[in-house]
């Protein structure tokens, strides 16, 4: 658990590390936003590229708030503390490659990113959908908590309501991560990004009326 923590937090100040190094070569004018079609629609200051790393170190300081939460409410154990501190590994892992994918951008001065072999909205993705089939294998081992796992009013009823909807919740991740996988290889730009979000916004709505179900046949 300590090697999480050191791991998390090397990851959460990592981005911050490569964008003070990249600074001192980045030209002084750098794209700092990009449309729909991944063209450049705004240009700015090589100083904006600090406003990243601080967001990932914000997010890293949550997500320890978060396994403080989940370890308080779990009574026995640290399934839910180590459960934590992976997902937040996992999550720093992908503004890593955000971090690095968009300092290659500026510093290239990249256009469109579509001229770059690796589609920024396949990065994303793709190691979203990763990350989703890594927590869909573990959401089984969640216990019962309020910043963890599949959590609805009727999941967290009881321990059956839970323990049955993490087991579905783990499921439904893993081939949510797995499809979205599977697009994040076959198409970019927006596409990728509009396909990849239809699939999870389907796959929500089927969690919490399995929760729903389960609530009144266990409660």
């Amino acid at each position: 658990m300590k090697t999480k923590k050191i791991i998390l937090f090397i990851l959460m100040f990592l981005p911050l590390l490569y964008t003070v190094v990249a600074l001192q070569i980045l030209p002084d004018q750098i794209p700092a936003h990009y449309n729909i079609h991944n063209q450049v629609d705004r240009w700015g200051s090589k100083y904006e590229t600090l406003i990243f790393p601080a967001i990932t170190i914000i997010f890293g300081f949550i997500m320890l708030c978060v396994t403080k939460l989940a370890a308080k409410q779990e009574k026995n154990g640290h399934n839910n503390e180590n459960i934590s501190l992976l997902l937040g590994i996992l999550s720093l892992i992908l503004f890593n490659a955000m971090t690095l994918y968009f300092l290659y951008a500026d510093f290239h001065a990249v256009e469109n990113l579509s001229n770059i072999s690796i589609d920024i909205s396949q990065l994303i993705f793709a190691i979203l959908g990763i990350i989703m089939i890594i927590m869909g294998n573990i959401m089984p081992k969640v216990r019962l908590n309020s910043a963890l796992g599949l959590r609805t009013v009727w999941s967290m009823k009881n321990s059956t309501t839970w323990k049955k909807s993490q087991h579905f919740g783990g499921i439904t991740f893993m081939i949510t991560g797995f499809l979205i996988l599977i697009i994040s290889f076959f198409t970019k730009g927006f596409p990728c990004v509009i396909l990849s979000l239809c699939i999870i916004i389907i796959s929500l709505p089927i969690d919490i009326l399995y929760t729903y179900k389960v609530a009144k046949k266990y409660s």
